[in-house]
Formats: C-alpha cells, structure tokens, sequence
C-alpha cells in the first residue's frame, strides 16, 4: 500500500503537477540574477510555471477528449439520449457533457440542437449545466493542485447539480420559454459518416489547434492574476474575505465568478493561488464553478435561445447548488485536504 502511495504521489506531483518544471524555471530565473523569493521573481516564477505546465496538459488532454468525441457527433449524441427517458436520461446527459466542448458559450450551440431535435428541456439543461463545469480536463488539472480526493468528489457534486438541475427545470415545464424558433427548426437525422483511425487523430489535431487558439489568451489572463495573487496581495486579506473567518466567502466568490468568461483552464491558475494565500477549499471551487457555468458571455448568448424566465430559473439554480456545493465543501474541508 505504501509503495501505491508513493506511486500515486509521484503522478500528481511530478508527472500532473510538474514540479521538477518548477525548479527548473527557478533555477533558470536565478541563474538570470533574480531572487525568486521576491515578489517579483515569485511572480515571474509563477507566471512561466503555470503556463507551460497548463499549456502542455491542456494540449494533451484536447487531444484525448476530442479523439473521444469523434465517436459522438451530434446527430448520434441525439439518438444515444433519445433512448433514456426520466432521471436516466438526465444523467446520462449530465455525462455527455464531460466529452463535449470546455466553455459555456461553445456549449450552447449543443444545446439547441438537441433542444430544437425535440428532447426533453430539463435533459439538455442537465448537459447545459455539466459540459462546461465538468470534464475530462478538468479531473486531470484539479488532481495536479488538489489531489484525486477532492478532484472525483468536484466532478460528481458537479453532475449531481447538472442532473438535479436538470430535473427541477423539466418537473417546472418550463417549454413555453423556450424562444419560438428553436421549436421550429426541427431536425434533420443525416447517415453518421464512418471515419478511420486516422481521420479521428486528425481531427483531434485540428481541435487541438483551434481550441488552443481560443483558450490560450485566458490562460495568460488568468495565470496573470494567479501571479498577482501569489505574490503581491497579503495572506490575511484573502483569509478575511475568502478564508474559514468569512461566512459569505462562498457567495461573494460565486458573484465575483459570473461576470467573467474562462474556461476550467484559465481558472485553474487562480484557484492555486488562492489555495496558497489560505482560502477556503468550497469557496475556491464556487468560484471556479460559476465562472465556467455562468460566465456573462454565455449569459448573454444563451438568452437569444430562452426567455428571461428561463433564463433566470436556470441562473437561480445553478447559483443555489454552487453555493450549497461550496459550503458543504468548506464544512468538511478538515476531511479532505
């Protein structure tokens, strides 16, 4: 058992978390005449780390899940859910969402898709809510700073408030919300063209480079006021907003978290370094939750497929289960760090 430890150990920090990357960069940064013990060689520590090292798995990670994804296109994403009716198809939905794309807004498009080919509301609100909060890339990252405890126990409270989530909005009837011509524009069921082995590699290379293209400016941002946060803002400022002392540290971050626009890999940075400074565990993933689920943008572009109505049910919901996700996260912190 305790060579499995040992192990597993290795793999989280050394292979995921790459900290043999780190102390090289230190190293290099020295040899360069800056003290990264400063705030300034911290940052700039900081900085290159993280980048390279989210850069790298997000590259490999795109690569996996895409090549996973060529096995479930549109058209048969529809019929695998056609099949599952009641609280089955929620979940299995809720599932889906883990191989499909790592933002919101690139979720939506699925999302009328499936609602304009006639499946049930709440199922593709259930694959609304799971696809950008929870994926394959976000297990991997989530083990290489907090460990594989806390990582499976993210993703399936993050499926429990997609199928939950789900199941609220279809029990509500919520259809008469949905904008009219959603409804009408039907679907049309194509033949599934059958693609090689090297079709499926090529086609993850090319997502690959596409979705590189997309996420890399967030990374930057966001490992950016990682490194701010790391470095320059004192420990007991964030202890006092976000720390155990604050009892609305969940929701001030799950406001602070709508309004901005990343995906699971521009979050990731800030979350590290508010762990660092001494946040609260369920207060970082509300943060992390709302940012990738709620985000304004998807907001924005979401709207022009559902009512205002609607749109607020589904904004209440979400909000209501990440709060209660990042409290329940916090009481029982002492347990899994």
């Amino acid at each position: 058992m305790e060579i499995l430890k040992t192990f597993w150990l290795f793999i989280q920090n050394q292979v995921l978390g790459m900290q043999w990357l780190n102390s090289i960069i230190g190293k290099g940064i020295s040899a360069l005449g800056l003290d990264i013990t400063t705030r300034l060689g911290g940052s700039i520590q900081f900085f290159f780390y993280d980048t390279i090292k989210i850069t790298v798995l997000l590259c490999l990670l795109i690569f996996l899940i895409s090549y996973i994804q060529s096995y479930f296109p549109p058209e048969r994403s529809k019929r695998i859910l056609g099949r599952f009716h009641g609280i089955w198809a929620n979940i299995v939905s809720a599932l889906l969402g883990t191989v499909t794309p790592f933002c919101s807004c690139s979720s939506i498009p699925l999302f009328i898709g499936f609602t304009s080919a006639g499946l049930p509301l709440g199922v593709t609100f259930s694959f609304l809510i799971s696809s950008p909060m929870v994926d394959l890339g976000s297990l991997v990252l989530l083990i290489s700073i907090f460990g594989a405890k806390i990582a499976v126990i993210y993703v399936i409270v993050g499926l429990l408030i997609a199928v939950i989530g789900g199941t609220i909005i279809e029990k509500l009837h919520m259809e008469p919300y949905v904008e009219d011509f959603i409804h009408s524009t039907g679907s049309v069921d194509i033949e599934l063209p059958t693609l090689t082995k090297r079709d499926r590699v090529q086609y993850a290379k090319e997502q690959v480079g596409s979705t590189f293209r997309k996420v890399f400016p967030y990374i930057l941002v966001g490992v950016g006021i990682g490194a701010v946060i790391h470095n320059w803002i004192p420990e007991h400022w964030i202890k006092a907003v976000l720390g155990g002392n604050s009892p609305f540290g969940v929701l001030v971050a799950t406001l602070v978290g709508i309004p901005m626009y990343a995906d699971i890999f521009g979050t990731i940075p800030i979350a590290e370094a508010l762990l660092f400074k001494g946040a609260q565990l369920g207060t970082i993933l509300a943060f992390m939750m709302a940012v990738t689920t709620l985000s304004l943008p998807s907001l924005i572009m979401l709207r022009k497929a559902v009512k205002p109505k609607l749109l607020a049910l589904f904004v209440a919901v979400c909000m209501i289960g990440i709060v209660i996700v990042g409290y329940l996260f916090n009481a029982f912190q002492p347990f899994l760090v």
